[in-house]
């Protein structure tokens, strides 16, 4: 049977995907990226990006204020039982929704030569220094490389063993866009008993209003408003923000079963990217900046491997497992300390009036979750 095959298979084409691609594209490797979705679509992300990463968006090609992205600078934290506190971010970000970024990447891929293939994958098998993707649509798929990143959870961590899959998660997250008054430079967090809420303006003018939340909690109500009704209206500003706006969108996206476990980098060989690799708590904001530059790294090694530079596939490995702890270990303990912290309802006010009497250490602790600006 006849094999389609390529360099580099690419399974997901969310922001680790995408940036991967065009990364790996530039440097003249066939590139196939297979992406279940079209684009663009709508995903539940907190849609805030650490401006660490605008060095290497700008190496491959992309600038995001060119499609509206808004510039942040000012962070806001509240309690449950209203308490805030504010601060300027360290180094900045920008808000730009997925349904646009991920569609502008896309294309960007395209004109550097990547094929996109909309298709589900099934399963990967690694034999004979090579893997061949099966998938539901194209048959089998060749290639020498394969880089994993198709998400929080996938029917392919089932297929590839991986241990976190076994165990439920609790976590519920709800995303929605809507219009109205709120500053475009300011990114808030808003807590709430059992999950806590971002805010931040993305381009169109539209907010990003994006909470997680313990399901089981959730479950005890009938439905979204009247979850937000008993729980999430309790902190003010979250009332003010959602009763003050007007969706847009039909209803609420939610996705569920999202796991903060530690997974491995790489896994039967895949070199594992963004939130496929792990995932940081949406409280410290910095997905979707993780995301990137765990593509920048996989790339890199990607392109020295294929040139020879690195002698062994295991050297490969072993190098990007090395660099992906270094640069992230830190991040997502960090994570989930405060996460863990700040869904003890009795402690979250206390820590708020800490960071207010020594306001030098909020951030230093965002630092501790961002990285600095990436090197291209």
């Amino acid at each position: 049977m006849h094999k389609t095959k390529a360099d580099i298979i690419i399974i997901g084409g969310g922001l680790a995907g995408l940036t991967s691609a065009i990364h790996l594209g530039k440097a003249n490797y066939n590139v196939l990226l297979i992406e279940k979705n079209n684009y663009p679509k709508h995903k539940v992300c907190g849609e805030y990006v650490s401006n660490e990463v605008l060095p290497y968006l700008s190496f491959l090609g992309f600038n995001p204020f060119k499609f509206g992205a808004k510039r942040i600078s000012n962070f806001e934290l509240t309690t449950h039982n209203s308490k805030r506190i504010k601060a300027k971010l360290p180094l900045g970000g920008f808000g730009m929704s997925r349904y646009e970024m991920d569609f502008q990447l896309y294309q960007l891929a395209l004109q550097n030569n990547v094929k996109v293939l909309h298709d589900s994958v099934t399963n990967i098998v690694f034999k004979a220094d090579r893997f061949e993707v099966k998938t539901a649509l194209s048959g089998i798929l060749e290639s020498k490389i394969a880089i994993g990143a198709f998400g929080k959870r996938s029917n392919l961590d089932m297929q590839l063993g991986r241990t976190f899959i076994k165990n439920k998660s609790p976590y519920l997250g709800v995303k929605i866009h809507v219009s109205g008054d709120f500053p475009e430079d300011k990114v808030a967090l808003h807590n709430f008993k059992g999950g806590y809420c971002g805010v931040s303006k993305v381009e169109n003018n539209h907010i990003n209003l994006c909470y997680i939340t313990d399901f089981k909690a959730f479950k005890t109500f009938k439905n979204i408003e009247a979850f937000q009704d008993a729980i999430v209206f309790k902190n003010k500003a979250l009332k003010t923000l959602f009763e003050n706006t007007i969706p847009q969108f039909e209803k609420p996206l939610t996705i569920s079963q999202i796991s903060f476990e530690t997974k491995q980098p790489v896994e039967q060989h895949i070199i594992m990217c963004g939130d496929t690799a792990g995932m940081i708590h949406p409280l410290c904001g910095n997905g979707m900046g993780m995301a990137i530059r765990s593509a920048q790294l996989a790339s890199k090694l990607i392109i020295d491997y294929l040139e020879g530079k690195i002698e062994t596939r295991n050297t490969f490995e072993q190098l990007y497992t090395k660099q992906w702890k270094k640069n992230f270990n830190l991040r997502l303990k960090v994570g989930h300390s405060i996460a863990y912290l700040f869904r003890q309802n009795w402690l979250a006010p206390k820590l708020l009036v800490l960071l207010a009497t020594f306001p030098f250490l909020l951030p230093k602790i965002i630092k501790m979750t961002h990285g600095k600006p990436m090197d291209t």
